[in-house]
């Protein structure tokens, strides 16, 4: 980006652009996943602010496709305990770094700001995972939100998906596999 430009950007960008400069850092690919993770993990809490206060924020493990599923779940202030929507949002980091940390910000202001229940999965990453690992977990977390909505307070047929980057790849491809579902999604948020 040419100084003359600089002016112009949203100075929200412009500080994402100065940290990432600043830290001086080699590209997430010039490394291992473990490094790109551990980098990522590193640097995303210096663009994130403080955590917006949630009704409330569980955590639970299914049992996945591959083993252990953790799920984090996020009612939005002033949401009913019944029958509320509900969105399950899948987290990005091409496909190799994010968790539910990372995501856990935009997963908050969802809540509050859908008034809804979100529901993020920790699905797996690749490429110690391959395909189709990350969807199936996707869908897994999805058919646990169908099938135990009147347990997690939510209406089964008001779920939407939503998903960045990676995750809205996610959600494009599970609202394809779930169009045949009893409750398919009702909307998504790419």
């Amino acid at each position: 980006m040419t100084t003359s430009l600089s002016p112009l950007l949203d100075p929200e960008v412009r500080h994402v652009l100065d940290l990432d400069r600043q830290a001086a850092a080699p590209p997430f690919e010039a490394g291992t996943p473990e490094e790109a993770r551990r980098a990522y993990e590193q640097g995303f809490p210096a663009l994130q602010g403080e955590r917006e206060p949630v009704g409330s924020l569980t955590e639970r493990t299914i049992t996945g496709p591959g083993g252990p599923l953790t799920l984090r779940i996020y009612r939005g202030h002033g949401v009913s305990g019944a029958a509320a929507p509900a969105l399950l949002y899948l987290h990005g980091g091409g496909w190799v770094i994010g968790n539910l940390d990372s995501h856990d910000e935009i997963c908050r202001w969802l809540a509050n700001m859908a008034a809804c229940v979100v529901v993020s999965p920790d699905y797996r990453l690749a490429p110690e995972h391959k395909f189709p690992a990350a969807i199936e977990d996707c869908r897994a977390a999805l058919s646990f939100m169908q099938d135990g909505a009147g347990d997690l307070g939510i209406d089964a047929e008001r779920i939407a998906v939503a998903g960045d980057s990676a995750g809205g790849n996610l959600a494009t491809v599970l609202c394809l596999l779930a169009r045949g579902d009893k409750n398919p999604p009702t909307a998504q948020l790419l």
